[in-house]
């Protein structure tokens, strides 16, 4: 999967969003028992790229909450 940027996520819908987080997940799951079972993993700075972008998208779900929390306290 290549880099996600912001706009690319912004532009996801919530559900979207949440299966791409789980797909991240596992594969990082995944590529962290290779290393721990003393494999050699393809690339290293996969592992720092996939890491990244769940934690953006995770950034832009919370700004959606609390854009949602702002405007419904109106």
């Amino acid at each position: 999967m290549p880099i996600l940027r912001m706009r690319e996520i912004r532009a996801m819908s919530p559900e979207e969003r949440i299966r791409r987080v789980i797909e991240l997940r596992m594969e990082l799951m995944r590529l962290r028992a290779t290393v721990k079972a003393g494999g050699a993993v393809e690339n290293y700075a996969r592992i720092r790229e996939i890491k990244r972008t769940i934690a953006r998208i995770l950034t832009v779900q919370r700004e959606e909450e609390l854009k949602l929390e702002r405007g419904g306290s109106k």
